[in-house]
């Protein structure tokens, strides 16, 4: 059974196998067969990125544009609602979830994301899914293999659900209350942003203590949505100095950083000296689950690549860039090939 996240920076005595987004680097992101192919390959926790529909339903989607992940381009009947929004100070074209109902969506059919590393050969394969179906598959699979299976549900652009009346914060607390499997099972919630995690952990009550709290840490210069919202100047680098962590460990557990926010990358593809956020981060009580580590060469540093295509995978690689990271003490981390992930740990 995965080892809750403690409420100290004290690290799980193995740490723990993140699915990012699922199996995504066999199977297209956020449907229930790579979830299903994750939690088979040896995954601790199934990440949902979660996004609302208009009728407020809460589904899994890397963003809440839809075009490079479904094929709704292709549909006819939908071409009129392709529009042009500003997201967290970016403007995106296409087809949003919050202009579909539940019952639309689930008439489109998922696409991979990273079509030029990953081919297409899965394309129109897997529907949409729900928060609901993701935890029914978890429940399910924890019931016919007496596992455990952990949900890491991230909620994508709060701020700008909250603007247009679709606040996703209670929408999750009621989901994971209404089974019985989230009641019980391990539940870590986890934002890019830090005002809907201070809400959440004023609202979770005692009967709610499997779950907890991951702060996502961006690039040092970018700034979390709802400080760009509110006018702040407030930057990731900032959530990242000693006194920024403690502020974190007032209502979170564990930090997520980018792995290379832990480890940099020096010019010549080599590792860098590690900083000091591993460091800062456990003196403040927080746990370290890093992401993304990803098997494809255009994902790893040049020392670590097996020629020259980016498309081509580097298994050998991507365990040697996860083990560098094991070796710092996180206490888990994300990855798209959770098959890899377990290799890694489970040879130390």
């Amino acid at each position: 059974m995965p080892v809750l996240p403690a409420r100290s920076g004290d690290v799980p005595e193995k740490p723990l196998v993140i699915a990012h987004r699922g199996d995504s680097a066999h199977l297209p992101e956020h449907t229930l067969a790579a979830y299903a192919r994750a939690i088979d390959a040896g995954a601790d926790y199934i990440e949902p990125d979660l996004v609302a529909t208009r009728d407020g339903v809460l589904v899994a989607r890397h963003e809440n544009e839809i075009g490079g992940t479904t094929d709704v381009a292709q549909r006819p009947a939908f071409a009129a609602r392709k529009r042009r929004q500003v997201i967290d100070g970016e403007v995106f074209d296409g087809w949003f979830t919050e202009d579909f109902t539940l019952a639309e969506l689930k008439t489109l059919r998922a696409r991979e994301r990273l079509p030029e590393l990953r081919g297409t050969a899965h394309d129109g394969r897997y529907g949409i899914a729900t928060l609901d179906e993701i935890i029914a598959l978890a429940a399910d699979h924890a019931a016919r293999s007496g596992r455990s299976i952990g949900l890491i549900p991230e909620l994508k652009h709060p701020s700008h659900f909250q603007r247009i009346g679709l606040p996703m914060e209670q929408r999750l607390l009621d989901t994971l209350v209404a089974h019985a499997y989230t009641r019980e099972a391990p539940v870590v919630i986890q934002s890019f942003e830090q005002a809907n995690l201070r809400a959440l952990r004023a609202r979770l009550g005692p009967s709610q203590r499997n779950i907890r709290l991951l702060q996502l840490l961006g690039p040092a210069d970018a700034q979390p949505g709802d400080a760009l919202a509110a006018g702040k100047p407030t930057r990731y680098a900032d959530l990242m100095t000693p006194a920024g962590l403690q502020d974190i460990a007032g209502y979170a557990e564990i930090i997520g950083p980018w792995t290379r926010l832990l480890i940099p990358v020096a010019e010549d593809g080599t590792w860098a000296t590690p900083t000091a956020l591993m460091a800062d981060a456990r003196t403040a009580g927080l746990q370290v689950w890093p992401y993304t580590f990803r098997p494809e060469n255009h994902f790893l540093p040049a020392a670590l690549r097996e020629g020259d295509d980016p498309r081509t995978r580097s298994e050998a690689g991507s365990l040697a860039e996860i083990r560098a990271h094991l070796a710092l003490g996180i206490g888990g981390f994300f990855t798209d090939d959770p098959a890899l992930g377990r290799r890694a740990v489970d040879a130390r």
